[in-house]
């Protein structure tokens, strides 16, 4: 197996990187965050012209056409760079358009000219569409990502008692703003009052919520990846400079540890994203449970790496100025997003007896 990125996919990392450096430095980044919806329609623009809106959209549809590791590869670079904006929530939204079988919206997605986001959640926080019980379509919804900015909303609710997903006009919906520990991301909860287009119902709705969680989950993955890698980047910085009795703290042995917990975290972390985003692409019967396993190690591990970034740091890592504190509030919002560890492992479980006794589910 080929664990490494191809030339292509490196190519295409490679030039996020440099377009994210110019673009989206954290000087850039700490004055979006501080505007009212955390975007900025020059950035989104820029970025729609480098094909980054569009790259897992199929080309018929007016995207890149491409596959789950290179929105990998994309989205660490993103994480790294810490950009803020829907990224995130148009890749849930349009994934779960064209995994309902619909084209609708998704070249003027990938040109940038309409944003959307997925409405999911409600009162109970719970990921699982089971959990689903608003009424299609009146009611609130909870928490949704970059709804202030969304052109089109896709919502999931009953129909007679079915899950079923919904197209509905973005300017139609009540959007109250919600506290968020994430700076650069904004949540809202969105009240409904009918009027929609159904795109799927029943097990078809079902499945394309649930393929289009994996992918928005797997490029979530990268990304606290690429927010790791750049935690411990400024943490090792300052360790080689900060002097303690006449010497860099870095050559303490209590500080290597630190830095070396955030390495092996860091790295193995990106193995589990990409190893999900090849499962995905290649679709194995496993990919669902490397989508969780990546998750589960991610959602952990980018928490604890944010905590050794501050503590290398120590009263420096929790200054306004120091950037540390935004990729930890980052690491935080993103370990609950699409499911904590803890819902992660349970899923685990459910697909492994899935697989091994479906007898046992069917009866």
């Amino acid at each position: 197996m080929q664990f490494g990125l191809n030339e292509a996919q490196q190519i295409l990392q490679k030039n996020a990187r440099r377009f994210f450096a110019a673009e989206c430095p954290m000087t850039e980044v700490r004055r979006i965050m501080e505007t009212d919806t955390a975007h900025d329609e020059k950035l989104w623009s820029h970025m729609a012209q480098q094909g980054f809106l569009g790259v897992v959209i199929p080309e018929e549809a007016g995207g890149m056409g491409l596959g789950v590791v290179e929105l990998a590869a994309l989205s660490e670079e993103m994480g790294r760079a810490l950009v803020p904006g829907a990224f995130i929530s148009n890749l849930l939204a349009s994934s779960a358009i064209h995994a309902a079988g619909s084209r609708k919206h998704l070249a003027e997605i990938a040109s940038g000219k309409t944003k959307a986001t997925l409405a999911l959640l409600e009162s109970s926080a719970k990921w699982d569409p089971d959990a689903i019980a608003m009424p299609a379509l009146k009611g609130e919804k909870m928490f949704v990502t970059d709804a202030a900015i969304a052109d089109v909303i896709v919502v999931a609710a009953r129909d007679h008692g079915e899950l079923a997903l919904y197209l509905v006009d973005g300017k139609s919906a009540a959007k109250t703003p919600m506290p968020a520990v994430d700076l650069t991301r904004r949540i809202y909860k969105v009240s409904f009052n009918g009027g929609g287009e159904l795109l799927a119902r029943g097990d078809a709705a079902r499945k394309a919520l649930d393929q289009a969680l994996d992918i928005a989950t797997v490029a979530l993955c990268a990304e606290m990846t690429g927010g790791m890698q750049r935690t411990m980047e400024i943490a090792v910085e300052y360790a080689k400079t900060r002097k303690q009795f006449g010497k860099p703290i870095g050559q303490y042995q209590a500080v290597q540890h630190q830095c070396a917990d955030m390495f092996l975290w860091t790295e193995s972390s990106r193995s589990a994203a990409y190893f999900a985003a090849y499962a995905l692409d290649s679709a194995i019967p496993e990919a669902r449970s490397a989508v969780s396993v990546a998750k589960v190690y991610a959602s952990d591990a980018c928490r604890e790496t944010g905590n050794r970034g501050v503590q290398v740091q120590g009263g420096m890592g929790f200054t306004w100025e120091n950037d540390t504190h935004l990729f930890y509030r980052r690491a935080k919002a993103s370990e609950i997003a699409f499911g904590d560890a803890t819902y992660h492992r349970e899923r685990i479980a459910r697909l492994v007896i899935d697989q091994r006794h479906p007898q046992a589910v069917n009866a």
